[in-house]
C-alpha cells in the first residue's frame, strides 16, 4: 500500500515572542502544512506548546546552532532594537541587533539557501514626500532609520534570497507584551488619563493581521525583493486617535493635539511619511482592512469596548 506523505513548509520565526511574532507564531502553528520553530531573545516563550529556542542574533554561533539545527525553507525575522528615541544613545546595541544580527541570520539562511522575509520600516525615509513606494531613495533622519537601512544593504549584498518588507505604525491584537496604540489609547482614555498626540505625523497604520497575510502570500508566492505592506489608510497620528475614541464610544476631549516637536524628543521623526501597497496590492494579493472594520476586530478578540 503506497502512502502519501505530506511534505511540509519548514518556517523559523524570529523574535516570536513580539508583537508581530506572536501573530504569525497563531497563525502559522494553525496550518497542517507547516512545521515551525519560534525563537526570540527571551528565556521562554509567551506562547504556549510551540518549539521554542531562546536566541540572541547579534552572536554569529547562536544564530549559527538555531538555523543549521532546523533547516529551514524560510526564515521570518522580526526581532528588532525598535526604540527609536534610545537609539540616539545606544547606537551600539542598535546596530548589534538590526545590523550585525540580521548578517548573521543572512549568513545561515545563505549557507543552507533559506528564503530570509525580513521587516524594515518607513523610517528609512526622511518624510518629506510621502507617501513612499519602494524605489522612492532612502534618506534616514535618526539612528534607528540609519540601522534598518544598513540592514536592508546588507542583505542586498549578501546573496541570500530575501523579501524586506516596509512595513509602520503596527497595531492590533497581542496577548503578551506591550500594548499596542490602540490599546493604549483606549486604556487611557477609559482611566480618564489626558494624552497628547501629534498632528503632524502621517503615516497608514498597519493592522497586523493584515502583514501576517501578506506574510503568508510571499511564502506562498515565493516572492523576492522589496515590498510594501501598510495600511489603507494614509492619516495623523491625531486623527487615528479621535477615530479610536469615537469608535470605543470614548472622551475625545482628552485628547490634546500637539506638533512633534513640542514633545522634544532625542530623535528626529519622518512627519509625512506612509506608504504606498500599490506592488504587493498588484503581486501578493495584498488587501489591508478599512481602518473602522480592523477597530471591529480588535474589540471581538480582546473585548476592549468600554
Amino acid at each position: 500500500m503506497i502512502t502519501s506523505e505530506i511534505i511540509k513548509t519548514r518556517i523559523l520565526i524570529i523574535g516570536s515572542n513580539g508583537m508581530l511574532g506572536q501573530r504569525l507564531v497563531q497563525y502559522f502553528s494553525q496550518q497542517e502544512n507547516i512545521e515551525l520553530l519560534c525563537a526570540s531573545v527571551e528565556e521562554k516563550s509567551f506562547i504556549p506548546a510551540v518549539e521554542y529556542k531562546s536566541i540572541n542574533i547579534a552572536v554569529k554561533q547562536e544564530v549559527k546552532e538555531l538555523v543549521l539545527g532546523f533547516f529551514p525553507d524560510f526564515v521570518i525575522n522580526t526581532a528588532a532594537y525598535t526604540n527609536v528615541d534610545k537609539a540616539e544613545s545606544e547606537k551600539e546595541l542598535a546596530w548589534k541587533i538590526n545590523v550585525i544580527g540580521v548578517e548573521n541570520i543572512a549568513l545561515y539562511c545563505w549557507t543552507i539557501d533559506a528564503h530570509l522575509i525580513h521587516i524594515s520600516s518607513d523610517y528609512i525615509f526622511d518624510g518629506k514626500t510621502g507617501p513612499y513606494s519602494e524605489n522612492d531613495k532612502p534618506n534616514p533622519i535618526g539612528y534607528y532609520g540609519r540601522s534598518k537601512l544598513a540592514a536592508e544593504n546588507s542583505l542586498r549584498s549578501s546573496g541570500v534570497r530575501y523579501t524586506i518588507i516596509r512595513t509602520n505604525v503596527l497595531y492590533g491584537p497581542s496577548k503578551y507584551g506591550r500594548p499596542d496604540f490602540v490599546k493604549w489609547v483606549v486604556t487611557s482614555l477609559q482611566n480618564k488619563q489626558e494624552i497628547r498626540i501629534v498632528t503632524d505625523q502621517i503615516n497608514n497604520p498597519t493592522y497586523i493581521d493584515d502583514l501576517v497575510l501578506g506574510i503568508n502570500n510571499i511564502i506562498k508566492y515565493k516572492k523576492e525583493g522589496i515590498y510594501n505592506l501598510a495600511g489603507k489608510e494614509l492619516i495623523n497620528r491625531y486623527d487615528f486617535t479621535i477615530r479610536i475614541a469615537k469608535y470605543f464610544n470614548l472622551d475625545e476631549k482628552l485628547i490634546k493635539p500637539i506638533l512633534t516637536k513640542e514633545l522634544n524628543q532625542p530623535a528626529p521623526r519622518p512627519l509625512n511619511s506612509g506608504l504606498i501597497n500599490l506592488k504587493a496590492e498588484t503581486e501578493l494579493d495584498y488587501k489591508p482592512l478599512a481602518i473602522v472594520n480592523t477597530f471591529k476586530l480588535i474589540n471581538d478578540e480582546l473585548s476592549i469596548s468600554s
